[in-house]
């Protein structure tokens, strides 16, 4: 099953209510969803009331909140205005036409349990994971609480980080390996794979790579696609992170 250790994810809800007590009165979800497998999501909330809803129909595939954070690496704040661009490259059980109809869905029925807007901080993770952070807001706590994530964001980035962290270092300890082992994805890339990656990771663009090795810029490109497919990503951002903060890259 896919993170369904009670004791574990009791450990992690205590660990983050005890984080967030200098906020006050919050209401926070820490999720996590397999990119390759959507059904499967696991909530980790102060709010269960709504979020065992939310997992038991499977919200997240009409949720714009969490189709935004899948072509995402940066945090965003949200309510109920926010849009789907129907550019956006997702599993195909993701269906943007019948998402742009049913988000009011969503909103309205967060809305019984007093959730009108949020902020979401995002990370994916070496197993193909979304892990998202979202700090949920009422019409009473909506303005003062902004200002004060927005003073905090680094933090609760980082709240984010350590926390999925933590939830990976115990799942390991508990069921064996939970990410896949680097060396493994290190052995995929092809030696072109590798220096394109690298010269990525030092800030060179498509066209400064291309130029470097004498090559066309569709063929860098070309290279960078496989990379991205073997790492499991969205696209070149998510491989060039993944593959600094992995190690995943060998330097020239």
């Amino acid at each position: 099953m896919f993170f369904d250790n009670e004791a574990i994810n009791n450990l992690i809800k205590n660990y983050l209510d005890k984080k967030f007590e200098s906020y006050g009165d919050i209401k926070y979800a820490y999720a996590i969803m397999n990119k390759k497998n959507t059904t499967e999501m696991r909530v980790i909330s102060n709010r269960p009331d709504w979020f065992e809803v939310y997992v038991r129909d499977r919200y997240q595939h009409i949720d714009p909140v969490i189709i935004t954070a899948l072509n995402r690496i940066t945090s965003f704040p949200w309510d109920e205005n926010i849009m789907i661009n129907s550019d956006l490259k997702l599993p195909k059980i993701f269906n943007i036409v019948s998402t742009n109809l049913q988000l009011i869905e969503v909103f309205s029925i967060a809305k019984k349990y007093n959730i009108i807007s949020g902020y979401t901080f995002i990370l994916h993770d070496c197993n193909n994971n979304l892990a998202v952070l979202s700090i949920l807001m009422d019409d009473q706590t909506g303005n003062m609480l902004k200002e004060k994530i927005e003073k905090n964001k680094d933090k609760l980035q980082m709240l984010l980080l350590n926390t999925h962290d933590i939830l990976i270092s115990l799942y390991k300890e508990t069921h064996g390996a939970v990410c896949k082992n680097s060396e493994s994805k290190k052995e995929k890339f092809s030696s072109r794979e590798n220096e394109v990656l690298y010269w990525f990771s030092m800030g060179k663009t498509y066209s400064e790579i291309a130029i470097i090795f004498g090559i066309k810029l569709g063929t860098v490109k070309f290279h960078m696609g496989n990379i991205v497919k073997k790492l499991g990503v969205l696209n070149a951002k998510h491989a060039i992170r993944l593959g600094t903060e992995s190690q995943l890259i060998n330097s020239l």
